[in-house]
């Protein structure tokens, strides 16, 4: 759902009172946590959507890495997952389901995780997610709203996922583009995750469905702060720019990433529109976005890709 019409609809939901609630949704963070015992917590998320690639076996991957990030963007580690499943199974058949169950299989089992059930219906439209517990010390959880100002931001992943997965829906996207946008959305955010705790993280999201700038958005907002970001220094896979400089990969919900961030984003008029289309790229499987003090950045694997400053909190700045 776009994120300017989901916000609002959320804000108007009551927030639960017992106190063993950590983490709801009222800082937009990527997963909720639930205190069970003194130094142990429950971390609570669910994610699933349809095909982005035409393989079975790499959309159960992607789908299971993707739902498998919320749990390391808070710092912790996963514990169990349940499959969600909606499928054509007699118009599609059983091996293609097969062939996605097994994928998410094997990136869960990876992740040191369990597939412990889930749930099917039937659905004209496949569709594959899972629902994940995991674990954490609350002293050792990182949320949204922990950033401070000066920070660095780091970013673990290349963007350019969605206007290649756009460009594959329309058949101008080719092998070399494909593989390299799978080898990025399959990767687990696990080791970014356990360097960016060791290097003491003030705050962490992952970047997915709203682009970097919404992501980075809520990161900033929820952290009293704003940010300012080098729109040269983020990566990008290879045969993104390509794609985005003639804009035909440029998805629906990437526009609708745009033109949400244009309420809080300033651009500076040196940034090339190819760059502002990438900051805006709705991404599936991203990576963490990282806010951790400046001396200890290089301990985070990825790209300096800006700062957190004093301002407006949540507002940016897209520097070229």
């Amino acid at each position: 759902m776009p994120i300017a019409e989901l916000e609002p609809l959320l804000r108007g939901l009551p927030r639960s009172s017992d106190p063993r609630l950590l983490v709801g949704s009222e800082t937009s963070d990527d997963a909720g946590v639930v205190e069970i015992a003194p130094g142990l917590a429950l971390v609570q998320t669910v994610d699933f959507f349809t095909p982005i690639v035409d393989d079975p076996f790499d959309f159960g991957r992607i789908a299971a890495a993707n739902a498998l990030s919320d749990v390391y963007a808070m710092g912790g580690r996963p514990l169990s997952a349940l499959s969600l499943v909606a499928f054509p199974l007699e118009r599609l058949g059983a091996e293609v389901l097969e062939r996605i169950l097994r994928g998410g299989l094997e990136i869960v089992e990876q992740a040191g995780a369990m597939v412990v059930g889930g749930h099917s219906i039937d659905d004209p439209e496949p569709k594959f997610g899972l629902a994940v517990t995991g674990l954490v010390d609350p002293a050792a959880m990182v949320t949204n709203a922990g950033g401070r100002p000066e920070d660095a931001l780091v970013l673990t992943k290349p963007l350019g996922v969605g206007a290649i997965s756009t460009a594959l829906k329309r058949g101008a996207a080719g092998a070399a583009e494909l593989e390299a946008a799978v080898a990025t959305m399959v990767e687990l955010n696990a080791a970014a995750s356990r360097a960016a705790v060791s290097a003491g993280a003030h705050a962490m999201t992952d970047v997915t469905g709203f682009g970097l700038l919404n992501h980075l958005h809520e990161l900033a907002r929820a952290s009293g702060v704003a940010a300012q970001v080098d729109a040269a220094a983020v990566p990008a896979l290879p045969g993104a720019e390509e794609l985005l400089r003639t804009g035909d990969a440029v998805s629906g919900g990437s526009r609708r990433n745009r033109l949400h961030a244009e309420g809080f984003t300033t651009f500076d008029p040196g940034v090339e529109e190819w760059r502002r289309r990438l900051v805006a790229d709705a991404t599936t499987s991203g990576g963490l976005l990282v806010a951790v003090a400046p001396e200890r950045a290089d301990e985070v694997p990825g790209a300096r890709v800006g700062r957190l400053v004093t301002g407006p909190p949540g507002a940016i700045r897209v520097d070229p």
